[in-house]
């Protein structure tokens, strides 16, 4: 009885050690880079200023979440994960962005083209590719 008590309480210590140094993906993964104004025209709203939501938190996205321009306006919530000497600022930090544009280079470089702004809040790499994980809110 004793033994079997002991491993219950290992077993506990083990799964608490992990918990605790493994992060769980909750969206989709992907890449970023930040990309420099102009900013206008845009696909989704041509020269309108007022599509740039407060704080120039927006992204331009690939064609994989293009999706024929249906992007447009979408918002999602993205955290820095990950990247070359350690980019991101800090793991826990989220973004709310919303989409204003397709991506323009052919191929596009990353999932998403983050604002200057949007990439500097939450990595103090501005010329890095960082893997990012997102979810649409």
């Amino acid at each position: 009885m004793a033994i079997l008590s002991f491993l219950g309480v290992l077993a506990t210590l083990a799964l608490s050690l992990v918990c605790n140094h493994v992060s769980f993906v909750l969206g989709d993964l992907g890449t970023a880079t930040a990309y420099a104004p102009p900013y206008t025209p845009t696909r989704c709203n041509g020269n309108r200023q007022d599509q740039f939501p407060a704080g120039n938190l927006f992204v331009a996205v690939g064609e994989g979440l293009w999706d024929n321009g249906a992007a447009c306006g979408r918002r999602y919530r993205l955290r820095c994960l990950s990247g070359n000497n350690k980019p991101c600022k800090d793991i826990d930090t989220t973004i709310d962005v919303r989409v204003v544009d397709f991506c323009h280079k052919s191929p596009c470089p990353s999932t998403m083209l983050m604002s200057v702004d949007a990439f500097s809040a939450i990595s103090h790499s501005p010329r890095s590719k960082i893997n990012i994980e997102y979810v649409q809110i």
